[in-house]
C-alpha cells in the first residue's frame, strides 16, 4: 500500500509540474491584441511576438480552425485571434498569395542560394582554363573544365569556390576549440600571422573538419563535351554572377537545394557545455546583431534541422578574487583555482535556416547586445 502511494504521489507530482510548464511555456504577452489580421512581409517569429513571449514555441500551441488543413501555414488576409487562454485561432483569409514565412527570405536568400557546406571538395571537377587565355571569366564567356567526362550538352552546373575551412578541436578537460580559416582560390588554407601558431598546433592530431564552406561565382551551360582530342569540356558561363577563374569547382545546378518555410522549434537535446557554439558570422570579423547570419557548430548529425532555435551566450569571464589576494599581483600569477568563473551572459536568440552534416547557418532573429564568435548556444528558454 505504501508503494502504491508513493508511486501515485510521483505521478502526481510528474502531472503538476508538466501542468506548470507547459502554463508556464505558453505565456501570453500583456499587451497582446485581441486580433491581428496577417500582412504581406510578416514572418511566423514576428506574428507569435505579439501573442507570446516565447515566439518559438507557436507551433506547440497553434489551433487552427477546420477549415485550416495545416495551422502550420498562415496567409496574408488570415484573422489571427486568442480563442481561449493557450490557444491561438486562425480565421481563413484569402488564398491569392504565398504564406509567409518564419523568417525575412530577403534577408537569407543569398546563402540558401549562394552558399553551401561539403565535407570535402578535392574531387569536385575544377576549371582548368578560359576563353583567349584570359584570367577571368564573367557572363557570356567560356570557361573550360576539368573532371566533367560524359557530360552532355544542356546540362548546368554552378561554379563555386572554397572561401572557409571549419574545424573543430575535441578537447577532454575543458571545453571544444572552433577554428575558422579562410582559404586560396584553389581552396588551399591561407596562413597568416593571425592563425599561423593556431593552425600548427592543431594539425590533424586531435581535430575534426567539420565543413568547407563553397560560395557560387557563377552557373553555365555545357555547350561541349571532350571530344575530337580535346580533354576539356566547355562550359558558357549564362547569369550575372562574381568572376570565374582557374582553379574554380564544379557542382550541378539543383532546382531547389533548400526549404522555403521554417518553424521555429526548440533544439531535439541539451548539447554538453561548449559543443554548440558561433562559428563564424557573414560579411563580419567577429561580431553580429539583428538579422546577421552566423555560422553554428552543429549540424544535422547533432539532431539539428531548419527552424531550431538556440538562445546566444557571452561565456562567463574568469576573473582574479583581488580582494582575497591582494590588488598589485599580475593575473599570470594566479592558478585557476584561485579565480572565480563568472556567469554567462544572455545576447539574443538565432534560429537555423540551412542545415549542413556538421555546420548550419542561422539568422539572428533577436538580441540585447551583440555576439561574437565563439559565444554558446543552448536552449532558447535557458535561464543561465
Amino acid at each position: 500500500m505504501a508503494a502504491m502511494l508513493k508511486r501515485l504521489s510521483t505521478v502526481c507530482a510528474v502531472a503538476c509540474l508538466t501542468v506548470a510548464t507547459y502554463a508556464a511555456a505558453v505565456e501570453m504577452r500583456g499587451d497582446h491584441p485581441d486580433t491581428y489580421v496577417v500582412k504581406k512581409g510578416d514572418t511566423l517569429w514576428d506574428i507569435s511576438g505579439r501573442f507570446l513571449k516565447r515566439p518559438w514555441l507557436w507551433p506547440e500551441i497553434w489551433q487552427a480552425n477546420p477549415q485550416i488543413q495545416n495551422p502550420h501555414l498562415i496567409y496574408p488576409g488570415d484573422v489571427i485571434s486568442l480563442a481561449y487562454l493557450d490557444r491561438v485561432a486562425v480565421q481563413q483569409g484569402p488564398r491569392t498569395e504565398a504564406p509567409v514565412t518564419g523568417v525575412p527570405l530577403s534577408e537569407v536568400e543569398p546563402f540558401l542560394k549562394n552558399l553551401s557546406v561539403v565535407d570535402q571538395f578535392d574531387q569536385l571537377p575544377y576549371v582548368v582554363g578560359l576563353e583567349d587565355d584570359r584570367l577571368r571569366g564573367t557572363q557570356g564567356q567560356v570557361a573550360y573544365v576539368k573532371g566533367l567526362e560524359g557530360a552532355q550538352p544542356g546540362q548546368r552546373y554552378a561554379v563555386v569556390r572554397p572561401t572557409t575551412k571549419y574545424t573543430r578541436l575535441d578537447r577532454q578537460a575543458c571545453c571544444d576549440i572552433f577554428f575558422n580559416e579562410d582559404l586560396d582560390f584553389s581552396g588551399r588554407q591561407t596562413v597568416d600571422s593571425v592563425n599561423f601558431w593556431t593552425a600548427a598546433v592543431v594539425g590533424d592530431n586531435g581535430s575534426e573538419v567539420l565543413g568547407y564552406e563553397l560560395m557560387q561565382q557563377n552557373v553555365g551551360t555545357v555547350t561541349r563535351g571532350e571530344v575530337g582530342g580535346i580533354e576539356a569540356t566547355t562550359l558558357v558561363l549564362d547569369v550575372e554572377g562574381r568572376e570565374v577563374r582557374t582553379g574554380d569547382r564544379l557542382v550541378p545546378v539543383q532546382m531547389q537545394p533548400y526549404d522555403l518555410q521554417f518553424f521555429p522549434h526548440a533544439p531535439k537535446q541539451q548539447f554538453e557545455y561548449g559543443r554548440a557554439r558561433i562559428l563564424a558570422v557573414a560579411d563580419a570579423l567577429h561580431y553580429s546583431g539583428p538579422h546577421d547570419v552566423v555560422a553554428l557548430s552543429v549540424g544535422a548529425r547533432d539532431g539539428v534541422d531548419n527552424g531550431t532555435v538556440f538562445s546566444i551566450w557571452r561565456v562567463g569571464s574568469e576573473v582574479t578574487d583581488r580582494v582575497k589576494f591582494g590588488m598589485n599581483r599580475d593575473d599570470d600569477l594566479f592558478s585557476k583555482a584561485d579565480k572565480i568563473r563568472l556567469p554567462d551572459e544572455y545576447a539574443g536568440h538565432v534560429m537555423v535556416f540551412r542545415t549542413f552534416d556538421k555546420v548550419s547557418y542561422g539568422l539572428v532573429m533577436e538580441s540585447i547586445k551583440p555576439s561574437r564568435v565563439g559565444y554558446e548556444l543552448k536552449h532558447p528558454d535557458a535561464p543561465y
